[in-house]
């Protein structure tokens, strides 16, 4: 699926954050400093800039989410903005309602900005091709397809860490397969110039097409993880597991959850992410999520400034760079 396209304005413009594919290393690099901005405002006591002032964010969550919604809610709130939090489950769409209905009904409440989350991939590419020229869509999660501003959290948060990303070695641990953030996250990664992007999983959570997205793959967790810089651990997605694709949860922290002996195989500064939530006990120690190496409420953190960057930026309230 290469739609990226559709997120671009005919002027060169941000008008929609749907993938980071194709989104190019300079487009990112403009979202990660205008980001780095925004994270001065949270540090200061009054937590508001005037950006989106009279503009309205709809949170529109078709699956259930709390540290991403509730990031998404806060940054379109210190950008000023009017928040509505659709309760999908009591809203028309649970009683009939098509998606590109409530939608319009939605547009016609003059609503500016969807964020949305929905368990079938493309359904944010959907629902941007049918808004009005001057309502924008954010992608929170489609399916297995994308996680766009996770992805963009995430190389934010390296990069704070590791100035330099072409220098240095990712490596993706976990359940590829059922990732929409590992995928988000390689394109990004591989936009910016990473130095090199391992993937570590057994065989039954790799992707069919992962080589095609040029990262290294590895079976083996203790040899993915030598003298790696950053090292992101997946959450194991047991619900989207069509068929028993693992053993038991112990078996699987004994084969690959990642322990302060496996991280101690890392750089001895390699960082650890999580995209969340965390199983501990199950891909994660708790020794590591808790540890000195640990970044991974620093990336909750982070979630909020690149949000808003990106609302900043597809609502055209924030300057974009000429010339990508």
């Amino acid at each position: 699926m290469v739609e990226g396209d559709i997120q671009i304005a005919p002027d060169g413009r941000l008008r929609h954050c749907l993938t980071t594919e194709g989104m190019g290393g300079e487009r990112i690099t403009e979202i990660l400093d205008l980001a780095e901005s925004f994270a001065g405002v949270n540090d200061k006591v009054i937590k508001k800039v005037p950006l989106l002032r009279g503009h309205t964010v709809v949170n529109l969550f078709f699956e259930s989410s709390t540290r991403t919604r509730s990031t998404f809610e806060l940054a379109a709130k210190r950008l000023s903005a009017d928040v509505l939090n659709i309760d999908v489950q009591r809203s028309a769409t649970s009683k009939g309602e098509s998606l590109l209905d409530t939608i319009a009904n939605l547009q016609a409440m003059q609503c500016d900005l969807f964020v949305m989350r929905h368990p079938e991939s493309g359904a944010a590419h959907l629902v941007a091709r049918h808004v009005d020229d001057d309502v924008h869509v954010i992608n929170a999660g489609d399916g297995l397809h994308a996680h766009p501003t996770q992805a963009l959290l995430d190389v934010f948060t390296m990069r704070r860490h590791k100035p330099d990303l072409s220098e240095r070695t990712v490596a993706i641990v976990g359940d590829l397969r059922h990732s929409r953030v590992a995928r988000s996250e390689i394109h990004a990664l591989r936009a910016l110039g990473v130095g090199e992007i391992r993937a570590i999983a057994p065989r039954t959570l790799l992707p069919v097409d992962l080589e095609g997205l040029g990262v290294g793959v590895y079976e083996d967790i203790d040899a993915g993880l030598a003298d790696v810089d950053i090292v992101v651990m997946l959450r194991l997605q047991r619900e989207r597991m069509e068929h028993a694709l693992l053993p038991s949860s112990s078996e699987y922290f004994a084969g690959w959850g990642l322990t302060p002996e496996r991280l101690a195989r890392a750089r001895p500064d390699a960082i650890v992410m999580h995209p969340g939530p965390t199983n501990r006990g199950v891909e994660i120690d708790s020794r590591v999520a808790d540890g000195p190496q640990s970044v991974i409420l620093e990336q909750v953190t982070n979630g909020i400034a690149i949000r808003m960057a990106v609302m900043a930026l597809v609502a055209g309230t924030a300057p974009q760079r000429e010339g990508r």
